[in-house]
């Protein structure tokens, strides 16, 4: 069996963890756009691929495929999920599987407004959030909320431009700032489905935060609730957590999965406030936390590949230890091998 993880990034760690799934009986392929990235050092074998914005990405991907007889794809990056999951058949055609939830699970998702809609649609608690600056302050001056708030893209992802505004002059600055940065980074991909409406306001949760994997088969049924009690951040991912049991994060964990039916792994950040649960975010991948379950017991990858082998998976790997405490480190890697080039 052959895997390729797209938009790999620096998730070496996982690239391993597929690695040790597939033990030998198969081979890792890593892609990204740049060859400049960890995690294309560890696999058996990496390509840099054109930008997930160019058109060429998807006839690029679709020809490496059937030339590596790729059998599954598993995207590690927001808008490479988004693009992917709108040509899943196209690949299944060629005989290879993308490990991804549908387009609505992923707009979901990508989409903090269309977040926030839906949590509150299905009774979920989340963080009331506005569209617009004048809606943010209306709210102020009605006591609706109270500052600080919150400004952010809202298409966003690994923490870019997110201000903390403690006033209606600073609201207004970071507002115009959140935009301008949207226009000169990546996420200008995205939320070029309405620049108008790119930014969101969102009332500040203070409380003790988590992180949930929420873990379905390959069918959207559910397996389990993994919790992990945060305790440093790092650019919007997760530098120490404890593995915790909590019955009330556990059920908002399965109502999740049932409402969503996402593939694979759902990760959620949770603030709970006054012993009220907040649904903050959501990420239809492997989050930045992911590791600290896996290091707990939970074996994701082993999973996903004997689902594809159309084997049964046992409950126990997806069994965490209670109490186990994880840190990310910093290490430096030389390579001496050059990544090869797109074609």
């Amino acid at each position: 069996m052959n895997i390729l993880l797209t938009s790999a990034g620096r998730r070496g760690y996982l690239v391993n963890y597929f690695k040790e799934a597939l033990k030998k009986q198969g081979e890792i392929h890593v892609a990204n756009s740049t060859e400049h990235s960890t995690a294309m050092i560890h696999g058996d074998h990496s390509i840099v691929t054109p930008l997930i914005s160019d058109d060429a990405y998807i006839p690029f991907l679709k020809k490496y495929c059937e030339e590596h007889n790729i059998d599954a794809i598993i995207p590690l990056f927001d808008i490479d999920l988004h693009i992917l999951s709108k040509n899943k058949k196209e690949f299944e055609e060629i005989g290879t599987q993308i490990i991804v939830s549908n387009n609505e699970v992923i707009r979901i998702c990508n989409d903090k407004w269309m977040t926030y809609n839906y949590l509150k649609r299905n009774g979920f608690n989340t963080p009331l959030t506005f569209l617009s600056s004048l809606d943010a302050v209306n709210a102020v001056q009605k006591n609706q909320i109270s500052f600080p708030l919150i400004v952010k893209p809202r298409w966003g992802m690994g923490s870019i431009s997110i201000f903390e505004a403690d006033n209606i002059e600073e609201l207004a600055v970071f507002y115009k700032k959140v935009g301008h940065s949207i226009q000169t980074t990546y996420l200008a991909f995205e939320s070029q489905q309405d620049i108008e409406n790119c930014i969101i306001i969102q009332e500040k949760i203070v409380g003790q935060e988590y992180g949930l994997d929420i873990i379905n088969d390959l069918k959207g049924n559910y397996q389990t609730t993994i919790i992990k009690k945060k305790y440093a951040m790092r650019s919007g991912e997760t530098d120490c957590s404890e593995t915790v049991s909590n019955s009330g994060l556990e059920k908002v964990g399965e109502k999740l999965s049932g409402v969503m039916g996402h593939i694979s792994n759902l990760d959620v950040d949770i603030f709970v406030m006054q012993g009220v649960p907040y649904v903050l975010e959501m990420n239809a991948r492997f989050g930045g936390g992911y590791p600290f379950s896996h290091i707990a017991g939970v074996d994701l990858p082993k999973a996903i590949v004997r689902w594809l082998k159309g084997e049964v998976v046992g409950k126990s790997l997806f069994e965490a230890e209670i109490g186990v405490v994880g840190y990310k480190d910093l290490s430096v890697i030389g390579n001496r091998k050059r990544v090869a080039p797109s074609i």
